[in-house]
This record gives C-alpha cells, sequence and structure tokens, in this order.
C-alpha cells in the first residue's frame, strides 16, 4: 500500500521552491502526497501534480496568524490522516499541531527546518521569540527525524538540543547550461530573493555610487521594498537601480542567467542568518553566475571549495562595490569551469537521494508496527 505523506508549511506555497521540489520528488517516487499551505498574503493560483489547499486565514497580523494556522491545521491533520501516513512539518510554525498529531495517532513526523525560525531577525527580543523557544526546546529534543537547510544549521541544532538533523540543501534541479554568456551593456549585478533587513541591499544601493557602467536589478518583494524604493530616489540613482518586483520562480530563473554577478551578502542578523546557506547562491552556480559573498561559514566553505566570486571585506558600500569590480574585471566567463563543478556538486538530484533515505526509514516505522 503507498504511504500518505501529509506535508504542511506557513506558506502561501506559491513561491516555495524547496518545498515544491520536496513533495515532488516524493510523489515522482511513490507516496501519495497531500500539501496543506494557507492563503497569508494571497492565494496565487498554482498547479501541481498531487492535491494540495490552503487554510483560510482571517488574523490580520502574523501574532495571531501562527496561533489561527495551528489550531486549524490540528484539525486538519486529525480528519485527514490515518495509521498510514507520515507527517511532514516545514518550520517551527507548522510543529506544534503536527507533532501534536503524530502524538496522538501514533504516527512518524519528519520536521523540515528550513532556517532556525526562532533565532531569526523579525522576532529578536520580542515575546513571541520566547514562545518559539520554548515550542522548539519542548519538541525537537524528542524527534526522531530531522532535516535541515545547511550544515552549520545541522551542528547548531546538534549542539543545542543533542539531535543529529540530515542536511538537504535547498540547491535548485541540475540546469544543463548552454546559453551564450551574453556581452551585457551595461553590465547586470543582480539581488534576488525577500526585500528583508540584513541582506545587506540598501548597502548594495549605496556601492552604486562608486560602479559605473552597471545596473543594479533587484527581483523581489518584502517588507523593506518602499524603504529601499525611497533610498534610490534619496540618493538619485534611479538611473542606476532596477526593482523587478515578485517573479514566478521559472521568470526568476530567465531573469538570473542574463547577470554579470549575483550577490549574497547576508549580515549577521543572528544565529538564523549566521549560519545560512541563501538559495541565491546555489541558484546563481546553478544558471552559472559569479556572485559576491558574505564572510558567514556556509558561503565562505562554498568559496573554499570552488572559486565561484568574491568574498566581501566588510559591508562598507566602497568594499562592495570593490568586490563587484573585481567579479566583472575577471568576467563570468573566465568562472565557468569554477561554477560547472560546483553545480555539478550542489543540485537537487544529489540532494534528493538524501530525503528519500530520511522518508524511507520514517515509512519503515509504519511497515514495523503492522
Amino acid at each position: 500500500m503507498k504511504k500518505k505523506i501529509i506535508t504542511s508549511a506557513f506558506s502561501n506555497l506559491y513561491t516555495d521552491q524547496r518545498i515544491e521540489k520536496v513533495c515532488r520528488t516524493l510523489y515522482e517516487n511513490g507516496y501519495d502526497i497531500e500539501l496543506i499551505g494557507n492563503d497569508w498574503k494571497g492565494a496565487e493560483e498554482m498547479q501541481r501534480p498531487y492535491p494540495f489547499s490552503r487554510i483560510h486565514l482571517d488574523s490580520k497580523n502574523l501574532k495571531t496568524g501562527y496561533f489561527e494556522f495551528n489550531w486549524k491545521l490540528y484539525h486538519e491533520l486529525k480528519n485527514k490522516a490515518d495509521q498510514n501516513t507520515i507527517l511532514h512539518a516545514n518550520d517551527l510554525d507548522a510543529l506544534v499541531s503536527n507533532y501534536l498529531i503524530s502524538q496522538k495517532l501514533n504516527i512518524p513526523l519528519v520536521f523540515d527546518s528550513h532556517e532556525i525560525f526562532s533565532e531569526m531577525p523579525a522576532i529578536q527580543g520580542k515575546m513571541s521569540q520566547k514562545v518559539w523557544r520554548y515550542a522548539e526546546k519542548k519538541i525537537v529534543p524528542k524527534l526522531r527525524w530531522m532535516i535541515t537547510a545547511s550544515k552549520s544549521y545541522a551542528d547548531w541544532f546538534h549542539k543545542k538540543y543533542g539531535i543529529n538533523p540530515v542536511v538537504v540543501q535547498n540547491a535548485p534541479r541540475k540546469l544543463n547550461f548552454t546559453a551564450e554568456i551574453p556581452e551585457n551593456n551595461p553590465k547586470i549585478f543582480l539581488y534576488q530573493g525577500a526585500l528583508n533587513p540584513f541582506r545587506g541591499i540598501d548597502k548594495a544601493i549605496m556601492a552604486m555610487h562608486h560602479l559605473e557602467g552597471v545596473i543594479f536589478k533587484i527581483a523581489g518583494d518584502g517588507p523593506r521594498k518602499e524603504e529601499y524604493e525611497n533610498l534610490v530616489i534619496r540618493e538619485n540613482l534611479q538611473h542606476k537601480v532596477q526593482f523587478l518586483g515578485k517573479l514566478k520562480p521559472e521568470d526568476l530563473r530567465k531573469i538570473t542567467v542574463t547577470a554579470d554577478v549575483g550577490m549574497s551578502i547576508e549580515e549577521n542578523g543572528g544565529d538564523s542568518y549566521l549560519y545560512s546557506l541563501p538559495n541565491k547562491v546555489l541558484d546563481c552556480i546553478q544558471s552559472r553566475v559569479p556572485l559576491i559573498l558574505s564572510n558567514l561559514p556556509e558561503m565562505r566553505n562554498i568559496k573554499n571549495q570552488f572559486d565561484v566570486g568574491e568574498i566581501i571585506r566588510d559591508h562598507q558600500p566602497e568594499n562592495i562595490a570593490a568586490a563587484v569590480k573585481n567579479v566583472l574585471s575577471k568576467g563570468r566567463k573566465n568562472y565557468q569551469e569554477e561554477l560547472e563543478k560546483a553545480s555539478n556538486v550542489l543540485c537537487w538530484e544529489n540532494e534528493e537521494i538524501k530525503l528519500l533515505q530520511v522518508f524511507q526509514k520514517a515509512g519503515s516505522a509504519i511497515t514495523s508496527k503492522k
């Protein structure tokens, strides 16, 4: 009998590429998948080869939204899960309801921590951080199956809770790169991702004062968008900075491959950022685009293995500009050999093997009960 997996996340699912890749891999390997998200910040139309639904949230702010989602998710899981089900919770904000149902029905639970949720900058020093830390402390040490998105995250969870998560990096599927590298004039400097604090976006905007013959394209949306748009106007950089808005994953890929240099210059905004391996690094590598990188553990580790760009000295705008100039002077073509090597290692086809092993073990726990 096909094993059923119910995957859930506090997400509108539309742009969450990790969840899409995980569910597709599980579906293609014979699991009966159902995906549950919510309609927080919209519910764009999407198509998947397996059933999915979005829980409607009436809450007007995140604090109450989290509680409402977990309450409603608990009842959804209670109705849908049975003795042949593996529960799959994505991040701490979907874990509590999954854990309670897994205990109630004595069924396996796989926890996928995309980040260190309790240490995210958005909740630093707030009462909500204490609540999430309490939930994490109570549940995580009791879990049998856990995956996370970087080795540094896995080390953090091991040190904190004695658990050994399996590292499944959020790498894109392998892209057989055949595109002609464009001769851009002006050169394209690209940021892709959410417009959140601690991403170095404001510093990169200021770096444009030190760069000529370069246009900075910002692909994404988020809470800091208006602030960054105002910064561009205030600094009179409208001719050098373009905001592309939120793009569908397939449209974003078309933009990424045109760039001369990408960026992932996250700042140390707490442990979740300090130990992250941002998706944009792996996306740029698959598109064979060199990057400027922060000197944070996961990015330093990639740079030590493969020469895929330059590590910035610090977040001073002139030093960001200097790193961009270094990449552009070397030229995208000169990074291709190392980017090709990195793309063969850092791809979903390698990561999904580890993912499937975790779910196979969780599934075995169902079989052994019968």
